[in-house]
């Protein structure tokens, strides 16, 4: 019995260190995201250089993350909770490091933006408005995680629809721009690439509150309504 317990607590110390540094490449993903966006709303063109060839220490922590969860797999064989955790786990981390990819995205297109030194810059204040929505959603799935919050990660879900409304916005007045003067159109192009890959970034956040729904609830809430997610979230019906 106490070779036992000790096991239990050492399989608990291993899952809190996965789930620390899950939250510390979450950091360094959300802060990627929030400095490229800012560099390209000053033109810092030193900072956004930074940016780009940052992107190992994201891919770095997305591969030790992935074997620690096999090696925890195959020593532990985990099941129920714990074996959803480190499912999840490993489904976090690649939607985190694809956003660190388009942290590097946005920082590549932005150099090639003010390559074309353009006097005016269409947008900026937008994206960053949406940049400042997509990093909030990114923190709050990463403090829903921390805490096991099924139903904060079910407002994150909600909340997605907000950077969606910005994306739409911002192609509207990308074509317009365009039309009004086609000399602008390749940079104008480059543009509506960086919102994307600030819009998508939401789309991530939002996976990772569905993964955590998952871990916590035990329920994929991947392609449910948004009724049934908010259910789900909240443990009515929740499955065995």
């Amino acid at each position: 019995m106490v070779v036992s317990d000790h096991s239990s607590r050492r399989f608990d110390e291993e899952l809190d260190e996965l789930r620390t540094r899950v939250l510390q490449m979450g950091g360094l993903v959300e802060q990627q995201i929030h400095d490229a966006i800012e560099a390209f709303g000053v033109g810092d063109l030193e900072q956004l250089e930074l940016i780009e060839n940052d992107d190992h220490r994201v891919n770095a922590h997305e591969v030790g993350i992935d074997e620690a969860c096999a090696l925890i797999i195959a020593r532990r064989q985990p099941a129920a909770v714990d074996l959803r955790m480190l499912m999840g786990i490993s489904k976090i981390v690649t939607d985190l490091e694809r956003c660190g990819d388009k942290a590097a995205k946005i920082a590549r297109k932005a150099k090639g933006i003010f390559d074309h030194e353009m006097r005016r810059v269409p947008c900026i204040s937008d994206i960053r408005e949406m940049g400042e929505i997509a990093v909030r959603l990114l923190r709050s799935a990463l403090d829903a995680f921390a805490r096991q919050d099924a139903v904060g990660a079910a407002a994150i879900v909600r909340d997605d629809v907000a950077i969606d409304e910005k994306f739409q916005a911002i192609t509207r007045q990308l074509i317009t721009f365009m039309m009004e003067d086609p000399r602008t159109i390749s940079v104008a192009l480059e543009i509506l690439f960086i919102a994307k890959a600030v819009e998508r970034v939401g789309d991530h956040a939002k996976n990772i509150a569905e993964q955590i729904i998952y871990i916590a609830r035990g329920t994929d809430v991947r392609h449910v309504t948004w009724d049934q997610l908010e259910r789900d979230a909240k443990g009515e019906g929740e499955s065995a």
